[in-house]
């Protein structure tokens, strides 16, 4: 029997080379390494300093990545209890103290900590990677997550990215912000929304 637990690595970074465990399969998708790549490669130097918020954190290997690249601090906000036993863990590999980890549901706590930091000087990323297996009572999950970025009236958010499947028809406005650019790696992609100028 296997019992080799599915792994990621940080690509770049002062924690590069770091070995972060996946929640299993099952529950969780981890984000492919060129789909972090090219996020990173977007955001380059923009990361340094920043508050990465990472929903549906899973096993925190993009909000990780953004801490690795200087990122100011993430949040990581996870409900499934294995995958938060795991972030846990791997946030204390890398650095527990630039690392606020939520266990409960995103929809709730993303809003809570946006409203949190509003009066923050500090600039936000926020990283919305709903569940691709719509599994019972997640039909909805990206509506919701769209309602949600629809909701946000915190005028501190350098960018949103929305991780989603390929086929997803992505809205051109939510609220106060638009989409910049999708980019496309198999069955996911990322859609950038910036404030509507």
């Amino acid at each position: 029997m296997k019992t080799d637990k599915p792994t990621t690595k940080i690509i770049a970074g002062t924690h590069k080379g770091k070995v972060l465990e996946l929640p299993s399969l099952d529950v969780t998708r981890s984000s492919k390494s060129m789909l972090k790549e090219s996020l990173f490669n977007v955001l380059q130097f923009d990361i340094i300093d920043k508050i990465f918020i990472e929903s549906f954190a899973g096993s925190g290997s993009i909000g990780l990545e953004a801490i690795s690249r200087g990122a100011k601090r993430a949040y990581f906000i996870e409900l499934d209890k294995n995958s938060y036993q795991i972030l846990l863990k791997n946030c204390k590999l890398v650095d527990i103290e630039k690392c606020q980890t939520i266990q409960g549901n995103t929809f709730v706590q993303t809003p809570l900590i946006l409203d949190f930091l509003r009066n923050s000087k500090d600039e936000i990323v926020l990283y919305v990677d709903p569940p691709f297996d719509y599994r019972e009572g997640m039909e909805d999950i990206y509506k919701k997550s769209f309602h949600m970025i629809e909701e946000i009236t915190a005028t501190n958010i350098f960018m949103i990215v929305v991780e989603h499947v390929s086929s997803l028809e992505i809205p051109e406005v939510l609220g106060k912000f638009s989409l910049d650019k999708t980019r496309k790696f198999g069955k996911s992609a990322l859609s950038y929304y910036s404030y509507t100028k």
